[in-house]
């Protein structure tokens, strides 16, 4: 019987990042050297027993990552760039939906690469990549990457021909040379204070062709199917290669491959959310502190808010109110003043005559 666990709400910030520990490492390639894609089972799901299940880990993970994204934002130091990598059907869009969907679209940024155009045929293999990545603060995606060029370039050589290199640079060491200028690129990205994470989403063969056939019988899905993605399969193990040899030759610490289980979407989803979770957790993000002077400018700011509604009155409304001005009283004697010495002049006496002036 499998192991129940907790709700993620119920766990302190030291068990929670325990747990997103135990859940992601044993996808998480940060040295290529051993690597065997055999290794990795698309439908493992790491004793997460159902998908409503995942969903309550999701929820709450979504929840936690807007809270840090907006610390990273504010904080204006740490860029973000995630790589997303499959085959068609893996579910690379929904990931992203769903791992993303509590977060600030203004400090998000989503690039999905197709076939490159004519002027991105004109400069390197990285140009178009790096006019899209993401500034200090923000998360940028990538929905597939320069790793195309490792990748669907290698399964189908005669795509390089188009890419107008030089002959005498096309030799056998093109892929090598190449994962090698990657790994350079990210290494420096990496040292400019940007977290590097790549997924690649591992769905088997079998659950590729059960989500072809959905796209083909539910008519709100047919827009996403197209010929050539089911003659890719023809190709399968030459992908499979590639993609190994590509997490060989470019996993490290400074920019890991994740190789995400995907023949269970929720639970694919949940990897990711706690790869990116985990990730930001270390960064140890906190809001910018305001100096004595910002305290200064916050507390004027307080005072003329809080003076609002507090106007002084008009010159009409001051004259009206010195006329509505009760009159004073008159004064009366009292014990203690100096008019009560004298004391009071006699009652006049009939037929008695008038007193002296």
């Amino acid at each position: 019987m499998a192991r129940k666990n907790p709700p993620l709400k119920e766990l302190s910030a030291k068990q929670r990042r325990r747990r997103v520990e135990e859940l992601i490492e044993p996808f998480r390639v940060t040295n290529g050297k051993r690597f065997r894609l055999r290794d990795y089972d698309p439908g493992d799901t790491r004793g997460v027993s159902s998908k409503e299940e995942a969903q309550q880990y999701l929820k709450r993970g979504v929840e936690l990552l807007a809270g840090m994204q907006d610390k990273l934002y504010a904080q204006d130091q740490w860029g973000v760039l995630l790589i997303f990598q499959a085959m068609d059907a893996a579910g690379k869009d929904g990931a992203i939906k769903h791992v993303m969907s509590g977060v600030n679209p203004q400090g998000c940024q989503v690039f999905a690469f197709k076939a490159p155009t004519s002027e991105e045929l004109d400069h390197d293999f990285l140009w178009r990549t790096s006019k899209s990545l993401p500034e200090r603060g923000r998360i940028g995606i990538f929905n597939r990457s320069y790793y195309e060029e490792v990748l669907v370039v290698r399964v189908h050589p005669q795509i390089l021909e188009k890419q107008k290199l030089p002959r005498s640079l096309v030799t056998k060491r093109v892929w090598d040379e190449r994962y090698e200028d990657i790994r350079a690129f990210e290494r420096y990205f990496a040292r400019q204070g940007f977290v590097i994470l790549k997924f690649f989403l591992n769905v088997s063969k079998k659950a590729q062709k059960q989500r072809f056939l959905e796209r083909l019988e539910r008519p709100e899905k047919n827009w996403k199917f197209a010929l050539a993605d089911a003659q890719e399969r023809k190709h399968w193990k030459a992908y499979m290669r590639a993609y190994e040899d590509a997490v060989r030759a470019t996993a490290a610490k400074d920019a890991p491959w994740y190789v995400v289980p995907a023949d269970k979407k929720w639970f694919a989803r949940l990897v990711v959310a706690g790869a990116i979770y985990d990730a930001l957790a270390k960064l140890r993000l906190r809001y910018p502190e305001v100096g004595p002077e910002k305290r200064k400018e916050l507390a004027a700011a307080r005072a003329q808010l809080m003076s609002e509604g507090k106007s002084r009155p008009t010159r009409r409304q001051s004259r009206d109110r010195v006329k509505e001005r009760p009159k004073p009283r008159e004064a009366t004697a009292t014990s203690d003043s100096p008019a009560a010495l004298v004391p009071p002049a006699p009652l006049p006496v009939a037929g008695a005559p008038a007193p002296e002036a």
